[in-house]
């Protein structure tokens, strides 16, 4: 299980949190070709990964936006 709090992904740079999204999605689309064959064991993980690359997307919006917590 994932443990991310919010607080350390405002800590890292926007490219950085990038970097993340990506691997994260790669994880899925590996866990999703397995939970496809049969082989999956934590089907829990794929909702993480999918909460998680949200989360870090919703804080690089608010960036952009400039809606950061000062």
């Amino acid at each position: 299980m994932i443990q991310v709090k919010n607080s350390e992904i405002r800590e890292l740079t926007n490219e950085e949190i990038q970097e993340k999204i990506e691997e994260y999605k790669k994880e899925l689309f590996n866990l999703r070709c397995s939970q496809s064959a049969g082989e999956l064991e934590k089907p829990s993980r794929i909702r993480e990964l999918r909460k998680l690359v949200a989360r870090m997307k919703t804080i690089l919006r608010e960036r952009e936006l400039g809606m950061e917590e000062k």
